[in-house]
């Protein structure tokens, strides 16, 4: 039991992605839920090209998904209208 504590107080810091673990970012966990179907179409409507095609479309299908307990599939549209609504950078 003790060899077990050790591992896993050794193993879990590498366990935390860098990103994180350098810059002081907490980490973003997500989950498939209908609330976070409704934080990612907010955030779709917030963008500056939320009204063009394919986005409307995709945050539509992605929001009827969600509501139709498809909460999975309707999350991957919804991301994919976020990352078609964000500007070129």
């Amino acid at each position: 039991m003790l060899r077990f504590a050790l591992v896993a107080a050794i193993a879990l810091p590498a366990a935390v992605p860098a990103a994180a673990r350098d810059t002081g970012n907490p980490l973003r966990v997500t989950t498939d839920s209908i609330a976070y179907c409704q934080e990612l179409a907010m955030r779709v409507v917030a963008q500056p090209g939320a009204t063009t095609e394919p986005v409307r479309s995709l945050t539509e299908e992605g929001k009827r998904l969600c509501a139709t307990g498809h909460v999975r599939t309707g999350i991957a549209k919804l991301r994919r209208a976020l990352r078609a609504a964000q500007p070129d950078g």
